[in-house]
C-alpha cells in the first residue's frame, strides 16, 4: 500500500480502538500511521534524488 493509504487505514484503526476502548487496535493504528509516514519520507527521498541525478546528467 502507499504511504497516504497507510496512514489512513492507520487514522481508521486508532479512532475505532478509541471508541471501542481496544488499546490493542489503538496502538496498530499509531503504528500504521508510523509506517505510512514512513514510507511517504522515502518515496520523496528518492523522488528528490531521482530529480538530482537527471539534472546533474543532463
Amino acid at each position: 500500500m502507499g504511504g497516504k493509504t497507510d496512514v489512513a487505514k492507520g487514522r481508521i484503526k486508532e479512532a475505532t480502538g478509541v471508541l471501542t476502548g481496544n488499546d490493542k487496535l489503538r496502538a496498530e493504528g499509531r503504528t500504521d500511521q508510523a509506517v505510512g509516514k514512513a514510507e511517504q519520507a522515502v518515496q520523496k527521498t528518492v523522488k528528490t534524488v531521482k530529480k538530482t541525478v537527471k539534472k546533474a546528467i543532463g
